[in-house]
């Protein structure tokens, strides 16, 4: 064999020992499957939304190498027992609301929403330029999870009411749905408060078992079917500002992964989580108008009503200072949110105040 066919056969050797040493961690990447359980039924708009959103960019990003199999409310386990069963690694991971598992921990309401909180831009900023990824990942790991916002709802609705609400008096008694520490707040005037998943609000106003609800805003309340069973709807609220969604994976299945499967969670968690605020902000617009042509009563409530609140959210919020943790995280969050609130109150505020002024 001459020198110049022993280069050329070499080269060429080389080159496929090099292309399949390069080819060998895509080829040697184990397939698994994530059991995702939900708080959810199958389908309900916004959130499922989220679910599948979630689930395909995981399956996308890995090229088919992470999947997840995804269960609605009541398929696996009860939609308020996702928590424990990811917990406990009867499940992978969940996808929730973290403000659910207040009883679990006051501190996990951060991650949703808490009254007088932060906006969905705000927690934005606190989460990803700020301390908030890093404070959800310490208190998941208390329980065994590694936990990202996946899913952002924007501002919801005050609530749905039978009547009309005119003084903070008509709370007393009042039979409302209502999760976390907002529900919290509204037991402080006088309401019997329930935490009821999504498959279970319609029936529990109809039947008369609730005389008020709140869920989200008018898309999916509108796909809930809120509107056949109260009329008085009020579309700002105290609870809500800005509502986040959550997966959290079982913290040994998630360090059982390898590096890029845990990248490709967190990045379609993020992914998730931007998507999902403009699909509920694209959608409220037009389902608010097609509530108010079926005869819905929008209201605002009464500066008496937002002092009420304000005052029983205060209770509600101080009476956890003295856990550690707890402060720690709101600590956190209100200087972030101080921050960031101070400069969009002089720019994007004033900029939209005088928009609407000048252009209708």
């Amino acid at each position: 064999m001459d020198r110049r066919s022993f280069i050329k056969k070499a080269g060429l050797a080389g080159g496929a020992a090099a292309a399949s040493t390069l080819a060998t961690p895509a080829l040697s990447q184990s397939r698994e499957t994530l059991t995702m359980v939900t708080t959810w039924p199958r389908g309900l708009a916004g959130v499922w939304d989220s679910v599948e959103r979630f689930s395909a960019s995981v399956a996308d990003i890995t090229d088919g190498t992470l999947t997840i199999d995804a269960k609605a409310s009541g398929e696996l386990v009860g939609a308020l027992e996702s928590f424990d069963a990811v917990s406990s690694g009867q499940a992978d991971v969940y996808h929730g609301a973290d403000y659910y598992w207040v009883g679990q921990h006051p501190a996990l309401a951060f991650f949703t929403a808490v009254p007088f909180g932060m906006t969905a831009p705000e927690m934005m900023v606190w989460y990803y330029a700020g301390e908030g990824m890093k404070l959800h990942h310490e208190v998941g790991e208390i329980f065994g999870l590694r936990s990202f916002i996946a899913g952002q709802t924007g501002a919801q609705g005050g609530g749905w009411f039978r009547k009309e609400m005119t003084s903070a008096e008509d709370f007393q008694g009042l039979k409302f749905r209502m999760p976390g520490l907002g529900g919290q707040t509204v037991s402080k005037l006088g309401a019997s408060v329930q935490t009821l998943p999504a498959s279970e609000i319609y029936q529990a106003l109809s039947s008369g078992a609730l005389d008020g609800t709140e869920w989200i805003g008018p898309w999916s309340d509108e796909k809930l079917g809120l509107q056949e069973v109260a009329k008085h709807y009020y579309p700002a609220g105290f609870h809500e500002p800005g509502a986040a969604l959550s997966v959290a994976v079982n913290l040994d299945r998630y360090n059982a992964l390898s590096r890029q499967h845990q990248r490709a969670i967190e990045v379609a968690a993020a992914d998730s989580h931007q998507a999902n605020y403009a699909l509920f902000l694209s959608n409220n617009g037009p389902a608010l108008q097609r509530l108010l042509s079926s005869g819905i009563q929008t209201h605002t409530f009464s500066n008496e009503i937002w002092d009420a609140y304000a005052a029983a959210a205060q209770e509600v919020l101080g009476s956890y200072m003295d856990d550690e943790l707890f402060k720690k995280v709101s600590d956190s969050a209100l200087t972030s949110m101080r921050d960031t609130s101070g400069w969009m109150s002089l720019s994007d505020n004033a900029y939209v105040a005088q928009r609407t002024r000048v252009m209708g």
